[in-house]
Order: C-alpha cells, then sequence, then structure tokens
C-alpha cells in the first residue's frame, strides 16, 4: 500500500451493539478514518441515507435513491463514488464501510475490490450471547424490518450465518458463557478473533483491531473458501457441550431416503453445511446449508470427476487441489462431506441417520445405470 493511498475496511453484522463497538475502536486507533454508513432502514420512503463521519462527529450526509427497488442496489451503486472522493480528498487514511444490518459482507468487498481501492480487511462483529439465538431464527428478514429489497426472502438465520462465516476477522463484545465461546469458536475456527468493548476505546484491543484492519484480505480466496467445492470447513471438535461432528462418505446417497430424512437432518443441528452426491445425479456437485431450521439445497456445479480433461484448466487450482484431497480411484472427487455443529449434539444418532440414508450395498453394486433410474424426489428443491 502506498504511503498517503486510502485503505478499506468493512465492519458487518446483525448484531448492532458490537459493530458499534469495532467501529468506535477503529475510530479512535486509527488517525485520520472515518467511517461510511448507508442507512437502508429509510429504503421505504424511497431513498438510503449516507453518512459520512470521523471521530468527532458528522463530515457529510446525504441520500442515494432507490436502484430496482432494492436499497442493497442503492448501496453498491453509492459506495464506491464516495470512496473515490474520499481517496481523491487525501484526508483520510482509513475508510471504515460500516455496514447496515442485514447487508452480507462478500457482496460489498466484491464491489470495492472490483473498483480497484484496495480492501484491506473484512470484520464481522459478534456477541457471543447471541449467536445461539440468531442462528436458531428461522423468521424471514422482513419480519424484523430488516429487508434489504421487497424480493428479499432471507432469514435472520441464513443472513447471521453468512456474516459470520465469511469473514477472517470477528469482533467480539465481551460476555456469553463458555458454550457460547465454543460454539463460535466451532462454527468458526480459523478466525482472528479481536476483542471489542473493552474499556479505553483506544488501548490494546483498539490497538489489536487496527492492525487487523490493515493485514489485507484476498476476495478471491474468501470467495472459494465459501465455495461449496472447495469451502474449508470445520473439523471435529467437542468442547463446553458443543460438538462438531464431520461426516464423510464415499458412497452416494438413495434419493428417497435422503429427501425423507431432510426435516430431522436440518433440526439436529444449529448449523449443518457442506458437499454432497446424489446417486441420480452422480454428475452434480450439490452444496447443503442449513440454519434456523430450514435447509437450502443447490447445485453447485459438476464434480471435477464428470469434466473432460481439458476443462480441468479453467478451473481455478484452489478448487483443483480441493478435488485432490478427496481424490478416490473409482467416483473421483464425488464424496459426502457435511459438517454439523451444535449444543447438545447426538452424535451417534446423527451418523446412523446419515448412514441409513446411502445406497445399500445391492443398490450400490447394481451400478450407475440402476441409480440413475432412482425417482427424481430432489428436483423440486433443485428447480425451485
Amino acid at each position: 500500500m502506498a504511503d498517503g493511498e486510502l485503505s478499506v475496511v468493512i465492519v458487518g453484522g446483525l448484531h448492532a451493539e458490537a459493530r458499534a463497538a469495532a467501529v468506535e475502536q477503529l475510530l479512535a486507533a486509527v488517525p485520520g478514518s472515518v467511517v461510511l454508513h448507508h442507512d437502508l432502514s429509510t429504503a421505504g420512503h424511497g431513498t438510503v441515507v449516507r453518512t459520512v463521519r470521523d471521530a468527532r462527529g458528522p463530515l457529510s450526509t446525504g441520500e442515494a435513491p432507490l436502484v430496482n427497488d432494492c436499497a442493497c442496489c442503492a448501496l453498491r451503486e453509492d459506495l464506491v463514488p464516495e470512496l473515490e472522493r474520499l481517496a481523491a480528498a487525501g484526508e483520510a487514511r482509513l475508510a471504515v464501510v460500516e455496514l447496515w444490518d442485514s447487508v452480507e459482507p462478500r457482496a460489498m468487498a466484491e464491489v470495492v475490490a472490483d473498483s480497484g481501492l484496495p480492501l484491506t480487511q473484512v470484520i464481522t462483529a459478534i456477541d457471543p450471547a447471541l449467536v445461539l439465538p440468531y442462528l436458531g431464527n428461522g423468521d424471514d428478514l422482513a419480519e424484523a424490518g430488516l429487508a434489504a429489497a421487497a424480493s428479499d426472502q432471507r432469514t435472520i438465520a441464513d443472513t447471521f450465518a453468512r456474516q459470520l462465516e465469511y469473514a477472517p476477522v470477528l469482533a467480539v463484545l465481551p460476555g456469553g458463557d463458555t458454550e457460547d465461546q465454543a460454539l463460535l469458536t466451532q462454527l468458526h475456527p480459523t478466525a482472528r478473533r479481536v476483542p471489542v468493548g473493552h474499556g479505553d476505546p483506544a488501548g490494546i484491543a483498539a490497538q489489536e483491531l487496527a492492525a487487523a484492519a490493515f493485514a489485507g484480505f484476498d476476495v478471491e480466496a474468501a470467495a472459494a473458501a465459501q465455495h461449496a467445492a472447495s469451502a474449508l470447513l470445520p473439523a471435529e471438535a467437542d468442547a463446553c457441550g458443543v460438538a462438531t461432528l464431520v461426516w464423510r462418505r464415499r458412497r452416494p446417497f438413495h434419493p428417497e431416503r435422503l429427501y425423507a430424512a431432510l426435516e430431522d437432518l436440518t433440526c439436529a443441528a444449529a448449523r449443518s453445511r457442506g458437499r454432497f452426491w446424489l446417486a441420480d445425479r452422480p454428475d452434480t456437485l450439490l452444496h447443503w446449508d442449513a440454519a434456523g431450521g430450514a435447509l437450502c439445497v443447490e447445485s453447485a456445479g459438476p464434480w471435477l470427476a464428470s469434466l473432460p480433461d481439458a476443462a480441468w484448466e479453467l478451473v481455478p487450482p484452489v478448487r483443483r487441489a480441493a478435488a485432490a484431497l478427496d481424490w478416490h480411484p473409482e467416483h473421483g472427487d464425488r464424496c459426502q462431506h457435511l459438517v454439523f455443529t451444535s449444543p447438545g449434539l447426538d452424535r451417534e444418532g446423527l451418523q446412523l441417520l446419515l448412514d441409513s440414508c446411502l445406497l445399500t450395498d445391492a443398490e450400490y453394486t447394481a451400478g450407475r445405470a440402476a441409480w440413475k433410474r432412482l425417482p427424481p424426489v430432489f428436483d423440486s428443491l433443485l428447480e425451485a
């Protein structure tokens, strides 16, 4: 980063108190920092309100009109010009983009990165005591007044999960019991956790957060870590009443038996995710994503084993590396890799249920021609 160049850090999360604490610590610890915030709660009146402030107070305010009746679209259209204006003025060292409650950091990180501005970190602010309540909240964002567009069908649980898991740095409020802390650790074991809201806003914790803000952020690596084919999923863990089960098998699922078990599997854990394959769709890599008692199953493209050799050159190296780790002489990279994390997890019961959904020995030996004739019961989910 060149001297005098404006750095950009994104701070987001549904936990507003934690988010505010993280922003204030950055303002206090980094001289020449400003905060840029778009308030999407005014979208019902046709505009999004933008505020730019520093440690002393507001510097400017303005409005951005809605784009396609979408507050997030208005944010995207207005964010980069404002950041470019701050960069051109040359008066700020760090622009802290404080996202509105339900805005997910990935979309904004990619917008900033595409603009050529130096995005140096993405931070999600967390209150440990609220992690389980938010993961278990299947209410629509619209019901909570947090929808970013009239068509926004996200839930609190799935939005919070993506906010938490995308950011490499978590700004964590004090509080929560040992179970809350264990749950947070197991959900995102690779995250750098920095305390916020601990006394002096310019003290040691603030300096640690400031250092993290300038550490650097790789948008492509972050996207790969979230993609079903190459996701960095948590490992086995068991601590303070919270457990993570990593279930890996080579045999495909029987579509009917898995479909019949979906409700029980979805409700078995506060959070579950991963990749899997169905016997009747042997070439399709399927993504499993569940939180708040709701499950999203979608295609994530083909397994690499189903592609011609020439197509491999078009696949990102991280995807090829992930496939190599899973490679099997017969099935290639096709595999079941599902991870379940929750307090009070019934490991044995969950493993038995998952195993019961696989093809039996007789079904497996019947071969792929027979597998493809199995009832395509997942069509309704995958084509919705």
